[in-house]
C-alpha cells in the first residue's frame, strides 16, 4: 500500500510531499517542492489542514474529498467560465510527486497528473491542476482563462510563448459552496530560476535547448561552443529574446503580464521556447476600450503597464547575468539603489565593488555586460530606468546590439555610439597603465564625446550637472611616488565633485571637491599601504553660462612654418575613415563647439583627518603639498575650471584654463545603498 499527501509545517513555512511505503516508513520526496509565502500560519493550517490520498490507482484528491477540503465562495457573475474544456477529476490519475518549479502560493494546492481520459487530445499528457481555494485565488484562475479567449485566435503564438491552459475542473457542493482547479501546461520541472541555481547549470540547459548552429542563428550566431563568457553570453541572448518576443505578444493584444519574475517563467523542452506562466494577474491595458472617453488617460495606464512589465524583464536580465543579484541581500541593495532616484546610467559604478569583491580572477557577468562597447550596461539602464517613460519597449530591446549576435549587422544610434565612447575611455582608465598609446586613445575618446556632446546649453547643464561624480582620468600630467622621495608618503583615494544648485532661481552651482588619501608613516610603505586616512574639501560658488570653444589653426608664413601638435587634424582623420563615416558624418573639422562655461567665485579650502597627527604643523603643511602635487592642479584650484564640453546622465568632461581634459564618471550619492 501506498499513501501520498501534502502536510503544513508552521514553523518552516512549507508545505511537504510525503509519500508511505507498504512498511510506512517516511521518505521526504522534496522538502522544498512547494514553498508557500504565507501571511499567516494560522490561517494556512485552517485552509490546508492535511490532505492525503490513497494509492495511484485510486487516487482520492482534495477535490473529491470535500469534507476535508476547504471551500470558498463563488464569484457573483463568474459561476461558468464558458468556451473552455470542463474535466472531470476522474480523467486524470494523480502522480506521486509534485516538481519544484511548480510551486503555488498559499492558496494554491498544486498537483502533477497524467490525463486517462482515452477520448482527450491530452490523452497521456502530463499536466498540473493547481486548485484554487480562496476567493482571490479563484480569481486569478477565471481571469486566465479569460485571457484565453483573448489570445485564442493567435493559437501559434499563444501556445510558443505562454503556459497553456486546457481548462479547469468545477466541484459544487452543498448551499453556494464550490472549488475551481485549473488544469494547465507542464512545461519541466524546473522554473528558469531553478534552472540558473544548479551547479552545473550551462551545459544542461544547453542540452535542453538542444543549441545547434541552426538554433545560435536565431540571435546572429554562428558558432557554438567557445569560452564560458561566449557560451553565457549566447544563452541569454536566446532567452532574453524569447521572453521580449513572449512579452511583446501580450502587450500587442492590449494585455500586461504584472507577474513577470523568474519563478513564474519556464523553458519547454518539447519546443524549446520560454513560458511566461499563467495569466492569472495580468491587466488590460483599456478599462472602457480604447475608443473610450478617457482616451488620455487610457494611454497613460498603457505606458504605465508596459514600463511595469519592462522594469521586470529588467530584473530578469539583471539575475541571469550577474548571479551575484540571486542573493536576496545583494538584490534588495539593487532594489534600494534605484527606488533612491539614482540613475540606472551609473549602474556599472554601483555595483564594481559587490561584484569584484569575491571574483579575483574576473566576473563572467561583468565581462559580458561589458563587451561591445558596454552594450549590457546600456540596455540594463534602459530597461530599468526611473521614469516610466525613458524605457525602452520590447521591440527596441530586441533590436538592441546587446542581443544581437556579430552576424547582425546593426546600425547603432548616436546614443549608443556616446555610450560606448564613454564605457571605453572608463574600461582604459581602470587598466591603470597610461602609456602613450593609451594617453593618446583616451584624448582621441575625449574629443569625440565632445563632439557629440548632445547636452549644449547651460539650462541642460542645470538639469544633468547636480549629483556626485568621480574622477576617472585628466590629460595633464601624472605624478606618482614612485621616482620621488616627498617627506610624506601620501596614497591618494577617490577624487569626487559633489555638485549641487545653489539657487533654483539662478543657474548657480555650488561645487564641493573631496580627494580622500592616507598618510603613511611607516617606512614599508610599498607593501604595507596602512596609515591615517584624511580628506581634503575645495568649496567653491559657481555660476553657467553659454560660451564656445575655439579651434585656432596657425597657418604658415613665408620662410617659417608653425608645426602644432595637431591633435586636432589626427582626430579628423579618424572621423574620415570608413568606420566613423556613417556615424559622424563630417566633412570638416568644426571651428568651434558650444559649451557650457564655469565662472567660479571664492574658493574654502578645509582637511580632516581621521586620527590626528602627532608630529607639528610642518608635517600638515607637507601633506597639504604632496596632495597638490599627486592630484590634478584643477581639483584644487577650482578656478582653473573654465568650461565644461560634455555631459550626459553617466560621464562629464570638463576643461581647464591650460586646455587640459578631466573626464568623470556620476557616482552613487548615497553610499549607505552599498
Amino acid at each position: 500500500m501506498a499513501l501520498c499527501g501534502f502536510s503544513i509545517n508552521p514553523s518552516l513555512e512549507s508545505v511537504e510531499v510525503w509519500h508511505f511505503n507498504g512498511n510506512l516508513s517516511k521518505t521526504l520526496i522534496r522538502p522544498s517542492c512547494l514553498r508557500l509565502n504565507r501571511k499567516s500560519p494560522c490561517s494556512a493550517r485552517r485552509q490546508f489542514q492535511e490532505v492525503r490520498c490513497s494509492s495511484l490507482r485510486k487516487a482520492v484528491s482534495p477535490m473529491e474529498s470535500e469534507e476535508n477540503a476547504p471551500t470558498a465562495t463563488p464569484i457573483s457573475g463568474e459561476d461558468e467560465p464558458g468556451h473552455v474544456a470542463r474535466f472531470k477529476m476522474s480523467d486524470f490519475k494523480v502522480l506521486d510527486h509534485v516538481s519544484v518549479g511548480l510551486a503555488g502560493r498559499a492558496d494554491e494546492v498544486v498537483f502533477e497528473a497524467v490525463v486517462k481520459d482515452s477520448g482527450s487530445p491530452l490523452y497521456n499528457s502530463r499536466v498540473v491542476l493547481r486548485r484554487l481555494t480562496s476567493a482571490r485565488a479563484q480569481r486569478r484562475g477565471r481571469r486566465a482563462i479569460e485571457v484565453l479567449k483573448k489570445l485564442v485566435h493567435r493559437r501559434i503564438l499563444y501556445h510558443s510563448y505562454s503556459m497553456q491552459v486546457y481548462g479547469c475542473i468545477l466541484s459544487h457542493t452543498s448551499g453556494a459552496q464550490s472549488s475551481f482547479t485549473l488544469v494547465h501546461g507542464y512545461h519541466g520541472s524546473f522554473s528558469l530560476r531553478h534552472w540558473l541555481q544548479q551547479s552545473d547549470w550551462l551545459p544542461t540547459l544547453e542540452a535542453t535547448l538542444a543549441l545547434d548552429e541552426e538554433s545560435v542563428r536565431r540571435v546572429g550566431d554562428d558558432s557554438v561552443g567557445g569560452p564560458a563568457v561566449t557560451r553565457q553570453l549566447r544563452l541569454i541572448r536566446i532567452l532574453m529574446r524569447d521572453l521580449l518576443i513572449g512579452v511583446n505578444y501580450l502587450h500587442s493584444h492590449g494585455i500586461a503580464h504584472t507577474e513577470l519574475r523568474l519563478e513564474n517563467v519556464h523553458i519547454s523542452p518539447v519546443d524549446r521556447h520560454i513560458k511566461v506562466g499563467i495569466l492569472g494577474n495580468a491587466a488590460d491595458f483599456y478599462d472602457n476600450g480604447p475608443n473610450g472617453s478617457a482616451l488620455d488617460g487610457n494611454m497613460d495606464r498603457r505606458q504605465m503597464m508596459i514600463a511595469f512589465d519592462m522594469r521586470c524583464v529588467g530584473f530578469m536580465m539583471a539575475k541571469m547575468v550577474l548571479r551575484e543579484l540571486m542573493d536576496p541581500l545583494i538584490f534588495a541593495k539593487l532594489k534600494s539603489f534605484l527606488m533612491k532616484g539614482n540613475d540606472p546610467s551609473c549602474l556599472r559604478e554601483f555595483l564594481l565593488p559587490i561584484l569584484t569583491r569575491n571574483s579575483p580572477n574576473g566576473n563572467v557577468g561583468l565581462q559580458m555586460l561589458d563587451r561591445n562597447w558596454g552594450a549590457g550596461w546600456n540596455l540594463l539602464s534602459l530597461l530599468l530606468a526611473v521614469r516610466p517613460s525613458k524605457r525602452i519597449s520590447c521591440l527596441d530591446a530586441l533590436r538592441h546590439p546587446f542581443l544581437c549576435g556579430p552576424r547582425w549587422r546593426v546600425v547603432p544610434s548616436m546614443d549608443i555610439i556616446r555610450w560606448g565612447l564613454g564605457s571605453t575611455a572608463v574600461r582604459i582608465t581602470e587598466e591603470y597603465i597610461y602609456r602613450q598609446s593609451q594617453t593618446g586613445r583616451l584624448a582621441h575618446f575625449i574629443e569625440l564625446m565632445e563632439m557629440l556632446n548632445p547636452h549644449s546649453r547651460p539650462k541642460n547643464w542645470l538639469e544633468l550637472l547636480p549629483g556626485k561624480w568621480r574622477l576617472l582620468y585628466s590629460t595633464g600630467r601624472h605624478i606618482g611616488l614612485t621616482f620621488r622621495q616627498p617627506p610624506v608618503r601620501i596614497l591618494i583615494g577617490d577624487a569626487h565633485l559633489t555638485i549641487v544648485k545653489a539657487s533654483k532661481l539662478n543657474t548657480s552651482l555650488s561645487i564641493l571637491s573631496e580627494i580622500g588619501f592616507t598618510v603613511m608613516m611607516g617606512h614599508d610603505w610599498p607593501h604595507d599601504k596602512s596609515g591615517i586616512s584624511g580628506k581634503l574639501q575645495v568649496n567653491s560658488l559657481t555660476s553657467l553660462k553659454a560660451g564656445r570653444r575655439l579651434y585656432l589653426k596657425e597657418k604658415a608664413t613665408e620662410g617659417f612654418s608653425l608645426r602644432q601638435s595637431n591633435s586636432e587634424d589626427s582626430l579628423f582623420g579618424k572621423l574620415s575613415s570608413r568606420k566613423w563615416r556613417k556615424a559622424i558624418p563630417l566633412k570638416e573639422f568644426p571651428s568651434s563647439l558650444p559649451v557650457a562655461k564655469l565662472l567660479p567665485d571664492d574658493i574654502e579650502v578645509s582637511m580632516t583627518l581621521n586620527d590626528p597627527l602627532t608630529q607639528n604643523v610642518d608635517v600638515a603643511r607637507n601633506i597639504v603639498k604632496e596632495i597638490r602635487t599627486q592630484v590634478p592642479p584643477e581639483m584644487f584650484e577650482l578656478s582653473n575650471l573654465v568650461c565644461g564640453t560634455y555631459v550626459d546622465s553617466r560621464m562629464l568632461v570638463l576643461r581647464s584654463v591650460n586646455g587640459s581634459a578631466l573626464i568623470f564618471t556620476r557616482s552613487c550619492a548615497d553610499e549607505s545603498c552599498r
